[in-house]
This record gives C-alpha cells, sequence and structure tokens, in this order.
C-alpha cells in the first residue's frame, strides 16, 4: 500500500470524534487549524535536540527516531526506559514546550472529557517508512491519572490499541494527518503500538509520519 492508493480526502479525515474504548477517542482532523504551528515550533526545538536513534535496554536500536520537548524528556539506553530533564545527546535541558503543543494538548483532553490536563512532558517521534513502535504500555509516569494525547502528522499510519496484556486482541485504526488520539482513566495501561509505516509521500512532510505524544511525566 502506498500513498497513492489513498484519495485526496483519505489523507485528512472530516472533523469528528470515535470513541474506540471506554475512555478513549479518535479526534478526527483535531490538530489540522494548529498544524502549522505545530511544524514551526517543532522545526524549532529540533535544532536544539535533534532526531535521534535510541537503543533499548536488550542492545537493539529503535526503528523510529525521538526526540523530546518539556520540563521531561524520554530516554533509554543499556540502563533502562526513563524520564530524564536533560537531553543526554546535548547535556542540556529538553527545549520547552511549545504554546501550541500545550493549547492542541489542553483543547484535544478536554474535548475527550479530561478537563484541566497540562502535559510537562512531549514526546517526538518520526517514522519513515518500514519504522514501528511494538507493543508497549506508557508506565513510566508518576502520574496515571493523566491521559495521553497522541497528534498524528504526515503519512498515515496503523494504531494498535490493545488491552492490558500484551497478548491480548488488537484493534487497528487508521490514523491521519491531523487525527489525535486521547486515551486514559480505565484505558490508560492498555497496550498500544505502531504497524510498520507504508510507504508514500505526503504532501506537507515528505516520506515520513511525525508522532508528537503528550503526557504529565512528573
Amino acid at each position: 500500500m502506498t500513498l497513492d492508493l489513498f484519495g485526496e480526502e483519505d489523507l485528512q479525515q472530516p472533523a469528528r470524534v470515535e470513541r474506540i474504548c471506554t475512555q478513549t477517542f479518535v479526534l478526527r482532523g483535531f490538530a489540522l487549524p494548529w498544524a502549522e504551528a505545530l511544524l514551526t515550533a517543532l522545526n524549532t526545538l529540533l535544532i536544539q535536540s535533534p532526531f535521534r536513534h535510541m537503543q533499548t535496554p536488550g542492545g537493539f536500536t529503535m526503528s523510529a527516531r525521538l526526540s523530546s520537548c518539556g520540563d521531561l524528556g524520554w530516554t533509554s539506553d543499556s540502563n533502562g526506559y526513563r524520564y530524564s530533564a536533560i537531553d543526554p545527546l546535548s547535556a542540556a535541558p529538553w527545549p520547552r514546550m511549545p504554546a501550541a503543543f500545550l493549547a492542541v494538548a489542553e483543547a484535544a483532553a478536554s474535548a475527550a472529557g479530561f478537563k484541566g490536563f497540562v502535559p510537562d512532558a512531549g514526546l517526538i517521534n518520526t517514522y519513515a517508512p518500514g519504522a514501528k513502535m511494538s507493543l508497549h504500555q506508557d508506565k513510566n509516569e508518576r502520574d496515571y491519572d493523566a491521559p495521553i494525547v497522541s497528534i498524528s502528522l504526515g503519512l498515515p499510519a496503523i494504531f494498535q490499541f490493545g488491552g492490558f496484556e500484551r497478548s491480548d486482541p488488537a484493534q487497528r485504526i487508521s490514523l491521519f494527518h491531523g487525527d489525535v488520539v486521547v486515551w486514559g482513566g480505565l484505558d490508560r495501561l492498555r497496550f498500544h503500538g505502531v504497524l510498520p509505516i507504508k510507504p508514500g509521500q505526503h504532501p506537507v512532510l515528505g516520506e515520513q509520519r511525525i508522532n508528537i505524544t503528550l503526557r504529565k511525566a512528573g
């Protein structure tokens, strides 16, 4: 499947809300009004903390490249997965959370029923065709009461959303440029991941998908 198999109308979905689990929602096209501001802010923060491949504790190289912003950033190496206030690549604090990231996070969380969400960690992944994210739980955060807000930009992706065990069946949800997924509450610790990105060319971001995931980590 390549991007040219998607019609013009499939590159960004009409605005609507889809409930995919008890407290999990896909907000179709929700981030589109902020897309230009999100990408402008992203380009600025990547000058300070560029994308990089990280190593898993088992010594494997992750296929997606990562960066972070906010008070806490996510890192992985032989010592394990963790949040840190310092970017290990630059030995300096991560870039400040951009106003556009905060605005989308608060608005999307509120639309999904999670009022007053203010993230302190922004995890940014870029996926080239073939890159993926294996099923995992977001459980390094201190506050499980806060939701996760995940913004999709660029190439389409197939998001997997499973149960509370890795072996549980997982839904497969197509995500497009501007879609936002919000999950929390009873669904906060469900396993989730991204299937390998299919080749394609997005009219704005080219041959990549960018995912901005906003959390309350500290």
